[in-house]
């Protein structure tokens, strides 16, 4: 009896065509400052087909998004004290 091994996610470059909106999630990634260290995922799980191989990618961009969160966060919260203020 064989058993068949999955393959795992099929990982290829979308080109985005003229008449295609950009996907959301793509657009918050831009607007991250993180679209380097996330292409860099995408390069490396389309060369090697195995995310375990792409861990210092994935970790780099983990890191990135992270800190754009906690900056974020921050603008928030220095937003509502100002506001706060205000009033």
């Amino acid at each position: 009896m064989s058993t068949s091994v999955p393959q795992g996610h099929t990982w290829t470059q979308r080109v985005k065509k003229d008449d295609e909106e950009e996907d959301p999630l793509d657009q918050l990634i831009s607007r991250s400052g993180c679209a380097a260290s996330h292409f860099a995922v995408q390069e490396c799980m389309a060369q090697h087909q195995d995310w375990r191989q792409c861990q210092p990618q994935v970790q780099a961009f983990k890191d990135c998004m992270s800190e754009q969160q906690a900056r974020r966060q921050e603008e928030l919260q220095r937003r509502q004290e100002q506001a706060g203020a205000h009033h």
